[in-house]
């Protein structure tokens, strides 16, 4: 199956106007434009089943009928933070695929009644960013952005804005907050953004992934797009496949492939033949799912996942062979949220710093039953509590950990570690 998001693995010098309008670039834009009104491209998508790509699966059509039709102006934001570790998929679509990706920004303005968009991109992705502004200056000079477009009564501009790589800010919410130049901080919602957003108007913020399958739909069809996948999760989905694989990278796959599939056929096995222990289906903020056959044999979507106890989130898959101790991962995931929590609320604020201080008692050998008691229960007592995801993502290998793999957690009987 040819890449649908992919595509410069198959047409090579896509990234460039000429090669990209030749493939029928801009078509799906113009389509949009000149021959659907704003509610019949938002009707599509709904249609299609098309998900959210950055983590939290939320139907796309359904967010974008949020918007109200009384407050104007309206805001379209591209999430590009890309922040969660294991997760890599976004830049190699804005690198090699920029149109497609900008396409997409452009059809979600069109619906959505917005006349600018901006792009919000993690710090550390400078040069992206500079990429980005060269393709929207070509997409200027050749009439697919500013005024009165295809000969119509509709503007627009995308803008590209620069984070300082904090991974907060890959919350829509504190996202916002960001552009406006303050503080990256979550929100305290309701209202959501579909009502009040950037600069207090109703916008819409979608995932890289999530728009660059949007010119698809578009062209093709929302029972075209509905057709691949699973009947919970339509569509194509960018696997990040990493840790003891022998081949990691993105993988462009329907929903409804397994994990087996995805890590022996595609990511070429275990490094050295060595059995899987554990996979993370969502990055750092994953779950821990224990890797037998029947999690193995498990179709990759929304739904199938979830019955694994897990979520399949941005679907940054990483897998654990049997080397590995689970506390020594933990132990990684907890510095990381606690580095990146932003501080505002005091359960994820005081809860990861009391994880941290209970995992380096553990890793530095002063491991006791109430010790490893302590730290799953801190964690639990944070769940639900906070006013964003991070909270509640640095607590799930904790306690997924301690709770499924409750070998590597045990104190031999002298109180020193076991094993």
């Amino acid at each position: 199956m040819a890449h649908l998001l992919l595509r410069h693995r198959d047409i090579p010098d896509i990234g460039k106007m000429d090669v990209y309008k030749k493939d029928g670039g801009f078509e799906a834009f113009k389509k949009a434009v000149t021959k659907m009104k704003p509610q019949e491209v938002t009707e599509a998508v709904k249609a299609s089943g098309l998900r959210g790509r950055g983590g939290a699966g939320f139907p796309t059509g359904l967010k974008w009928g949020f918007i109200p039709k009384d407050i104007w102006p309206h805001y379209v934001v591209a999430n590009a933070d890309e922040s969660e570790p294991g997760t890599f998929k976004d830049r190699e679509i804005m690198e090699s695929n920029p149109f497609q990706f900008l396409e997409g920004v452009a059809i979600a303005a069109y619906a959505t009644g917005a006349n600018a968009a901006y792009i919000y991109l993690r710090g550390e992705f400078w040069p992206v960013a500079a990429l980005l502004d060269e393709k929207i200056a070509e997409m200027e000079k050749a009439g697919f952005l500013g005024d009165k477009l295809f000969g119509l009564d509709y503007s627009l501009r995308i803008h590209t804005h620069l984070g300082a790589g904090a991974y907060i800010c890959g919350e829509e919410t504190a996202l916002l907050e960001s552009i406006e130049g303050k503080r990256g901080q979550p929100r305290i919602r309701p209202p959501f953004p579909a009502v009040y957003g950037l600069y207090g108007k109703p916008t819409v913020v979608n995932n890289v992934e999530t728009l660059t399958n949007v010119p698809l739909i578009v062209e093709k069809g929302a029972d075209w797009y509905k057709s691949l996948g699973t009947a919970d999760s339509a569509g194509v989905k960018i696997f990040s496949l990493s840790g003891h694989v022998n081949k990691p990278g993105n993988y462009e796959l329907p929903f409804g492939t397994t994990f087996r599939d995805l890590i022996y056929n595609y990511g070429g096995g275990i490094i050295d033949g060595r059995p899987i222990k554990a996979i993370m289906a969502a990055g750092a903020s994953s779950a821990m799912i224990v890797a037998d056959d029947k999690t193995l044999d498990t179709p990759m979507d929304y739904a199938s996942v979830r019955l694994l106890g897990a979520d399949l989130g941005s679907a940054s898959v990483i897998v654990i062979n049997d080397t590995v101790s689970l506390e020594w991962v933990i132990n990684k995931t907890i510095h990381f949220f606690t580095h990146e929590s932003c501080g505002k609320c005091t359960p994820c604020r005081e809860g990861t710093y009391w994880m941290l201080h209970l995992i380096e008692r553990i890793e530095k050998g002063e491991k006791t039953k109430e010790t490893v008691e302590l730290l799953h229960s801190v964690a639990r007592q944070m769940l639900n509590k906070n006013l964003c995801p991070l909270g509640d993502f640095s607590t799930m290998a904790v306690t997924t950990a301690i709770e499924r793999f409750p070998a590597d957690f045990e104190v031999s009987a002298a109180g020193g570690e076991h094993g």
